[in-house]
């Protein structure tokens, strides 16, 4: 394959490397990633993270394995094996059923290839377009405010949100962002807060439950966030804490806007309550590992419960930012992402 460089993936002599997010901003520290075993464990340890840009990570192994000799059955337990390593993000099931696809085919090394890397130039396309839809929508002097993390280290482009928010500083509309850090893997704090700093946006990085408190001095202008899955009526599966923003964003009058490529809708899920919610790791609400060794704060015994993601309800949006253009709350009323009858 040829060689390929996005913020977080590379290809480097036929094989796939990972920029280890777990280890950002302090370290940058590219993973190899030469099995299906290696990208399921840096999938569920949040080293590569961002439903794009799993889903691409799993199409590019894929062509990559072919390409190295793998046989089709093999390939195709494989690409299973990948469909369940993140339930919620429906990116990596739409990039994957498309790679099944190019799997069925004569074929199959040359299409899964060619596939991958139209996947991965799709993204970026994609991208640009949410980022140039929305930051029409951004008024001059906003004062932002974004959760978890969904720029260019979450895709192939420029982001989706965090894209939508760069493209308006640099037309002169966008006055300083709020950083929610976003718990428990702090995803706002050590990844949006690197990428705007490389960006040279002005931003203030804040806990989750500061939130509330800067909505009620008039703060924030408007919200921005990403998606995993968009259901059909509208609601939003997204990292946990975007539900509690959305209800206070409503409470305040303050416009609360999802940004997200149309791979990310699922017009096969009917309703928030259908989408899959995966439950991580109890050791991430009780205490935090790294380098510095591992420093416990809550009690041994202490039951916890910790999802990844919640859903926001489609009545608390003010609107959805796409690649194909923004769609309002009056539209996905009217069934706008209903798939056809």
């Amino acid at each position: 394959m040829q060689t390929l460089q996005t913020t977080s993936l590379r290809i480097r002599d036929n094989q796939l490397w990972i920029l280890d997010q777990q280890a950002l901003p302090q370290k940058t520290i590219w993973c190899p990633t030469p099995g299906v075993a290696d990208l399921v464990e840096h999938i569920k340890t949040l080293r590569v993270r961002g439903a794009p840009l799993i889903g691409l990570s799993a199409s590019l192994l894929l062509a990559l394995l072919a390409e190295n000799g793998m046989a089709k059955a093999e390939l195709a337990s494989s690409l299973e094996i990948l469909r369940a390593a993140r339930p919620t993000a429906v990116n990596l099931m739409n990039n994957l059923d498309r790679m099944k696809l190019a799997l069925a085919q004569d074929n199959y090394v040359t299409a899964l290839t060619f596939e991958a890397l139209r996947l991965v130039e799709e993204d970026r396309a994609l991208c640009d377009k949410i980022a140039a839809h929305g930051a029409q929508l951004i008024a001059p002097g906003s004062r932002l405010l974004t959760h978890c993390n969904t720029g260019g280290l979450a895709t192939a482009g420029v982001g989706t949100a965090l894209g939508v928010i760069s493209r308006g500083w640099q037309d002169g509309r966008v006055e300083k962002v709020w950083v929610d850090e976003t718990r428990p893997l702090l995803q706002g704090g050590r990844l949006t807060a690197w990428e705007l700093g490389e960006l040279g946006v002005p931003y203030r990085l804040i806990c989750d439950s500061m939130a509330a408190s800067l909505m009620a001095q008039k703060q924030v202008d408007a919200i921005w966030v990403g998606a995993d899955r968009i259901a059909a009526n509208g609601d939003v599966a997204n990292k946990i804490g975007t539900y509690s923003l959305a209800v206070l964003a409503h409470f305040h009058g303050i416009p609360f806007y999802v940004a997200a490529p149309h791979t990310t809708l699922d017009p096969a899920c009917p309703n928030g309550a259908a989408i899959p919610i995966e439950q991580r790791a109890e050791t991430e609400v009780t205490g935090v590992a790294g380098s510095f060794g591992d420093v416990r704060w809550a009690p041994d015994d202490a039951q916890v419960y910790n999802p990844a993601f919640d859903v926001t309800p489609a009545a608390l949006i003010a609107g959805w930012v796409l690649d194909t253009g923004v769609v309002t709350a009056a539209q996905v009323e009217a069934g706008v992402f209903q798939p056809a009858r």
